[in-house]
């Protein structure tokens, strides 16, 4: 008996606000998801509670593409942790997509840590990362020699990356679009009913549906309750703090330290980053507001003091910076994947802080787990190029061609183009922190201290206006 879905006969037309899929929560999974899932032939709804993409988990988060060599062996984690991010590599050129190859220490600082680096080698090497090799801590401070006298041994990484965090899930995201899916901002999910299509009610308005995938992020146990589908876990929200250090910290952070891990968390992270400036952090604190995470200055403070104890030249450094975000952590420290073809329903939850390099990952095996409803999806005739701006130091930047029209913000060298180019874009900011991720106006040393009366009068009405405005992506 054939299990074709019944409306398989209209696959490439929109019509009636029916869509194949649709996408819950807008962060980098969902927007990879809505990517995928374009690229497939699907009709896509991406549904985001939030006034931009990345509202939630997403916008925090240290920027790192990793290999995987520290992931759970044989779990579901790291066969897509590596096929995100051998993903990213073969698309990110086309895409316009930053990627700064850095390579990591993992750096032991006593003797039990020192043990613990075989150990670590030994599974990098059994989880296919084969590029990885013991230091001595003469050989380490050669390739930074800014670390600390205190240094035993290190472990050196060589495929680990740096790249923008932000830029890469728009890109996904305005490919999706350039493919006819529609973006939903502002939009929150109240409840889901299935009777062989979904009926989902929104705050804005009711869709139906072919088939649900859940990309909710801290909200994807709730996600689940409203979709009706069973509870099998719960978010356990996971702050960590940052500091940003001044863009003269760079030169000195040539490559990725890392701590020796721990069965909670992959602990304090030193990090250049693709727009030249050096995180400290993230710190791992649980707690269960999942919308708020505040700043508390002894523990910025602890950061600082803990980088100056590893890099004893960032001690004097200026802040820049400091922020917190939350992970969407669950009682498990697997990913929380789950299938409900009765229900045509997909749950992508408990992604944490490999979830930018496994976005990609998690995409594709979604659309495997989709096929198993038997739903044909008919991929498009030509794909759309689509390439976002780069703000990152690693390739030119608009400040450096000719007729940019002015710099508005100084500190990070953004030009009126390039804001207004971001204005005008098919996914424009629907906040003022969407604002800043797409242009990093704002973002620099002063923090918006003498460009803010500037960007405020450029964009005096954009954010009401793309969020009230029809839904992205959809055709008139």
């Amino acid at each position: 008996m054939s299990n074709t879905h019944p409306h398989d006969a209209q696959r490439n037309t929109r019509h009636d606000g029916f869509y194949d899929v649709a996408i819950i929560g807008a962060g980098v999974v969902g927007c990879a998801t809505a990517r995928r899932f374009a690229l497939a032939g699907a009709r896509v709804v991406l549904i985001e509670k939030g006034t931009d993409i990345l509202s939630g988990a997403s916008k925090a988060n240290s920027a790192i593409l990793h290999t995987g060599f520290d992931a759970p062996p044989d779990s579901l984690e790291l066969e897509l942790v590596r096929a995100g991010r051998e993903e990213y590599l073969s698309i990110h050129k086309e895409l316009g997509l930053s990627l700064v190859h850095t390579g990591a220490l993992v750096c032991a600082w006593n003797a039990e840590e020192h043990e613990s680096l075989h150990g670590i080698e030994r599974q990098a090497h059994a989880n296919g990362v084969q590029a990885v090799r013991p230091l001595l801590a003469s050989q380490a401070r050669t390739l930074v020699p800014a670390l600390s006298n205190r240094l035993v041994a290190a472990l050196e990484v060589e495929g680990e990356h740096v790249i923008d965090p932000w830029s890469a899930p728009l890109a996904y995201v305005t490919q999706a679009m350039a493919l006819g899916a529609t973006v939903l901002r502002a939009t929150e999910l109240l409840h889901g009913t299935f009777d062989g299509t979904w009926t989902l009610q929104t705050s804005t308005g009711t869709l139906h549906a072919g088939a649900v995938i859940n990309c909710a992020g801290l909200y994807g146990d709730r996600v689940d309750r409203c979709l009706e589908l069973p509870e099998r876990f719960e978010i356990r929200p996971r702050k960590g703090q940052f500091v940003v250090l001044d863009k003269a910290a760079f030169s000195h952070v040539p490559r990725i330290i890392l701590p020796v891990p721990t069965a909670i968390t992959k602990g304090i992270v030193i990090c250049p980053t693709a727009f030249g400036n050096v995180l400290i952090g993230p710190t791992a604190e649980e707690q269960q507001d999942r919308t708020r995470a505040s700043l508390e200055t002894s523990t910025l403070e602890a950061l600082l003091h803990r980088g100056a104890e590893l890099l004893p030249v960032l001690r004097n450094m200026p802040v820049s910076a400091t922020y917190a975000g939350l992970r969407p952590a669950t009682e498990q420290k697997a990913y929380r994947v789950y299938n409900a073809p009765g229900h045509r329903a997909i749950t992508l939850g408990g992604i944490r802080s490999t979830g930018l390099s496994a976005a990609l990952g998690l995409a594709a095996h979604a659309l495997r787990l989709y096929e198993q409803f038997g739903t044909a999806l008919i991929p498009p005739a030509t794909i759309p190029a689509v390439r976002v701006p780069n703000l990152t130091e690693t390739e030119e930047r608009d400040w450096q061609r000719p007729e940019h029209g002015e710099i508005i913000c100084h500190c990070e060298r953004v030009t009126r183009r390039e804001i207004e180019a971001a204005l005008a874009s098919p996914l424009p900011p629907g906040d003022p922190g969407g604002f800043k991720r797409r242009t990093r106006a704002g973002m620099g040393r002063c923090q918006g201290f003498y460009c803010g009366a500037r960007v405020a009068e450029m964009t005096q009405g954009c954010f009401t206006e793309a969020c009230a405005s029809r839904p992205q992506g959809e055709t008139a």
